[in-house]
């Protein structure tokens, strides 16, 4: 595990601790997504709304929590006005807030909406013969809700090339609808897709900055929880807990000693 990576993790819980909110498991298990189309797409941390630079949608919300401590690595803003986290009138809520943080481009939460709204950015990009891109993170579970492919539709249709999907198939959902093969299911609708284990950031920077055939998608395997055993191994009951002080120091020796 890179260093930059552990300390998002690192912040990811002890912001959780502290604030009694934040969705762990599906946090830890996108943090080198995150880190790896930020390290490729064109942005400016001191320059939040430069004209140039690329779009990024989180569509699955709930992972706010993980995009607030990664833009705060990149120094967008300090990690302490994160530590707000969730509390009344916080900026920092427990969705993201296009308004009220720098860095967040599109306000997000209502699982399936987040795509359809980064393909039409990437449509108006191609309207406007505008070489900014849009990448857009999936969350596997989201992909249950029938919005999320009739944004795929839309967009494989005005041939969007400007536009990645970046899949976490972190197989969360088994409990409910899983989409067992969604390279399948996204070759289908006629994307050009390539899988990778998402927790390797050289294999997912190669993969974002791939040339592709029309809308690329990016199937990332993660693993919900990655970095902590404790989280891994009961996942569901994690779903909105926070840790009390003898499981956020296990799990703090947990991040410690992974080393891939």
């Amino acid at each position: 595990m890179i260093p930059a990576c552990k300390q998002i993790r690192k912040d990811i819980l002890s912001i959780a601790k502290s604030s009694g909110h934040g969705h762990i498991p599906t946090c830890f298990s996108i943090v080198e997504t995150l880190y790896a189309v930020y390290d490729v797409m064109n942005h400016r941390s001191a320059d939040p709304r430069w004209e140039g630079r690329d779009i990024f949608v989180l569509s699955k919300g709930h992972g706010a929590l993980a995009h607030y401590c990664l833009l705060a690595n990149l120094g967008y803003f300090d990690i302490t006005r994160v530590h707000a986290f969730g509390a009344f009138m916080s900026d920092f809520g427990c969705h993201a807030d296009r308004i009220k943080v720098p860095g967040i481009e599109v306000s997000t939460g209502s699982l399936g909406h987040g795509i359809g709204v980064a393909a039409g950015i990437a449509l108006a990009f191609k309207i406007k013969k505008s070489p900014r891109k849009v990448y857009v993170l999936v969350g596997d579970g989201e992909s249950n809700e029938g919005s999320v492919w009739e944004a795929v539709l839309v967009a494989v249709n005005r041939g969007l090339d400007n536009l990645t999907v970046l899949y976490d198939d972190n197989r969360s959902h088994s409990r409910g609808l899983q989409i067992h093969d969604p390279v399948a299911h996204f070759r289908g609708f006629d994307c050009d897709v390539v899988e990778v284990p998402g927790h390797d950031l050289p294999a997912l920077k190669e993969a974002i900055q791939r040339p592709a055939k029309g809308v690329k998608v990016i199937a990332a395997r993660t693993v919900k929880g990655y970095g902590s055993p404790t989280l891994i191994n009961d996942q569901y009951a994690w779903h909105r807990r926070s840790p009390n002080e003898e499981e956020f120091n296990i799990m703090m020796r947990e991040l410690d000693e992974k080393t891939i």
